[in-house]
């Protein structure tokens, strides 16, 4: 029955050999806070051991969630093999200098309870910071793939200029970039310039953080398919080849969104113009974002 539900789940090759689920489990904001506690580890493994049970293969996790103890603990308890499970973490944005991410992927491996990452991404480039050295954080990543523990070092993020500048600088091409994008807000320029270099694109708030779903377009086709708008959504990005990783703490809508694959969009629905450009953005300009936590 594992086989069965994990072939249901496309992969996605990466630049370098390797293959990610395309489809992930979020768990951002799956426990009260950010603080790394026992207790709310305990609720994390709880609800990320729910998206194991139901067939999510890839668990999306960074630092900065305070998640990566409740996904190491929801993957001991799930009698799943560890090849099994791709698991992505982010690099601090507290931990860009090249000492501190040595020191804080370590203490990665031992909050997740693993001796090997499948992906690493540098959260944000944050420009403006660390007199803009995000080349020398990412030179300090790619040490990283040298000794096994770490399998695919990639970049979440990042504007065509910051792409070009690191690739420039260290000859290393990150595997994904994981980007805003949804259907107000198709991100074109981040999408096509991480194409070009051969990146993965993945998607986060791949439903914009919810406020898409209310689309009139958007809820006429879905009316139209017996489908939900958020299947609507993440089967957008399915088509587009996007890595997507929604996020729910509620059983039925964590079933919902799993069930992508018995349906497709038709070229017209496809078609649908929704994008907004720039005002479509809902979280944070790459350009200018500087936040510490």
């Amino acid at each position: 029955m594992k086989e069965m539900i994990e072939a249901m789940i496309p992969d996605i090759a990466l630049n370098n050999g390797k293959t990610i689920p395309q489809l992930g489990f979020g768990t951002l904001s799956v426990q009260p806070d950010r603080q790394d506690t026992a207790a709310n580890a305990a609720i994390a493994a709880r609800i990320i051991g729910d998206a194991l049970q139901i067939g999510y293969r890839h668990l999306d996790t960074a630092q900065q969630y305070g998640t990566e103890r409740g996904v190491g603990e929801a993957i001991a308890a799930s009698g799943l093999r560890r090849d099994a499970v791709f698991v992505t973490t982010k690099l601090a944005n507290a931990n860009h200098r090249p000492d501190d991410v040595r020191r804080s992927f370590d203490e990665t491996l031992e909050e997740l309870g693993l001796e090997q990452v499948d992906l690493f991404l540098m959260h944000w480039p944050l420009p403006t910071l660390y007199d803009g050295a995000y080349g020398s954080t990412w030179r300090a990543m790619t040490e990283l793939l040298a000794d096994g523990r770490l399998r695919s070092a990639g970049v979440s993020n990042f504007q065509p200029d910051h792409l070009d500048r690191i690739i420039d600088a260290t000859g290393v091409v990150p595997v994904v970039n994981q980007i805003e994008v949804h259907p107000e807000f198709s991100n074109t320029a981040a999408v096509e310039a991480s194409r070009r270099h051969g990146i993965a694109v993945e998607a986060w708030s791949p439903l914009g953080q919810g406020k898409v779903l209310g689309n009139p377009a958007i809820v006429r086709i879905a009316a139209d398919r017996g489908k939900s708008p958020a299947q609507i959504i993440l089967r957008w990005h399915i088509q587009h080849e996007h890595i997507v990783f929604p996020k729910s703490t509620h059983l039925k809508r964590m079933q919902e969104n799993f069930r992508l694959f018995d349906f497709e969009l038709s070229v017209d629905d496809m078609a649908t113009a929704l994008d907004k450009g720039e005002a479509g953005r809902i979280g944070p300009n790459p350009d200018t974002f500087d936040w510490m936590p």
